[in-house]
């Protein structure tokens, strides 16, 4: 169950209740967050909660038999909107595109893709500076000068940026540098940095495993919001299957499942999905149609020229062209 505790309780208060949660079996636990004061009860012995709901303090109480509670849709049927700002939300009734290139090579490079954002009206830019690489020998990133680079030149521009840490110890260098930070799948169950984000305030998308089932992405949620921060985003980018044609299996099924099932904005990766750059348009575009809230791709001035990943990756007449084609998709949607 979860206990919505009124906002400044007094500590007296919030201690009778959970001594009631206790004397009844249950383990509480406290989670304060950005936006609440929640208990967390966990345990299976029935009982009236009204014997609860009507203790002093308690704002609200709900029964959550999911194992994820906080990120549970069961309780909290309004859907989470994230606000980085300046009028750029995230989440149901905001369709976002975040763009950008697979790695930060460059200050020249960035400039480009900034104005080609600008050009199309769109507001978040991803790029890695920390890259994961399966290869010791590939290029890894320009680290924390090219971050405050990014960070200095798309500001300068009015634009929000998306970028991957890979460890807790990178977090207190790249705070002040970051709007959201990326979890990428093979960081999923990392659950030291789970922990770490949850206690760094800054929104989060969190992308789905490898290998990675939904309920190990939605339980990997909850670590972030049970440790304080409930501005989460959960990205599809495709599971890897034994397939060779294309680079993962994009499951499209995730998205209204995973909406169904917690409060927290679906976003999807359609470049990570399939990897081959004819096919990135028509799998973005599904995503739209399944119901995303946002769909995050790679695009760069040279793909051919890119440092990684320039076979999944859009040159800016491609990418201008599916920004309109998924926000003509966006608009048919909620038309019917």
């Amino acid at each position: 169950m979860i206990i919505q505790l009124q906002q400044g309780i007094p500590a007296e208060l919030k201690e009778r209740i959970l001594q009631v949660v206790q004397g009844i079996g249950f383990k509480a636990n406290e989670v304060v967050t950005q936006e609440g004061h929640y208990l967390v009860g966990i345990g299976k012995k029935e009982f009236d909660i009204r014997t609860l709901g009507q203790l002093p303090g308690v704002a609200d109480i709900h029964r959550v038999s999911d194992e994820y509670k906080l990120i549970s849709r069961k309780w909290r049927v309004e859907p989470t909107q994230i606000d980085l700002g300046d009028g750029v939300l995230i989440g149901e009734g905001n369709f976002s595109v975040m763009a950008g290139p697979c790695s930060i090579e460059s200050e020249r490079q960035i400039e480009l893709v900034v104005e080609h954002l600008k050009a199309n009206d769109v507001k978040i830019m991803r790029g890695g500076v920390f890259k994961p690489r399966s290869s010791p020998y590939a290029f890894r990133g320009l680290g924390i000068d090219g971050l405050k680079m990014f960070h200095r030149i798309c500001h300068e521009n009015g634009i929000k940026i998306i970028t991957e840490v890979m460890q807790v110890s990178q977090i207190e260098d790249m705070i002040n540098y970051v709007d959201v930070f990326q979890v990428g799948a093979r960081n999923s169950q990392n659950f030291n940095l789970l922990d770490a984000l949850g206690e760094a305030q800054k929104p989060v998308l969190l992308k789905r495993g490898i290998s990675g089932t939904l309920e190990e992405l939605l339980q990997a949620a909850e670590y972030i919001f049970s440790n304080g921060n409930e501005k989460i985003m959960l990205c599809e980018r495709g599971i890897r299957s034994y397939e060779n044609a294309y680079r993962n299996v994009l499951d499209l099924n995730a998205v209204p499942v995973l909406k169904a099932k917690s409060h927290l904005p679906v976003i999807v990766d359609p470049s990570h999905g399939i990897g081959l750059r004819d096919h990135v348009e028509p799998m973005a575009l599904a995503a739209v149609m399944a119901g995303a809230d946002g769909v995050i791709y790679e695009t760069h001035q040279k793909p051919e020229e890119a440092f990684s990943d320039g076979q999944q990756t859009l040159n800016f007449k491609e990418s201008e062209r599916l920004i309109n084609r998924m926000r003509q998709a966006y608009a048919l949607r909620e038309s019917f």
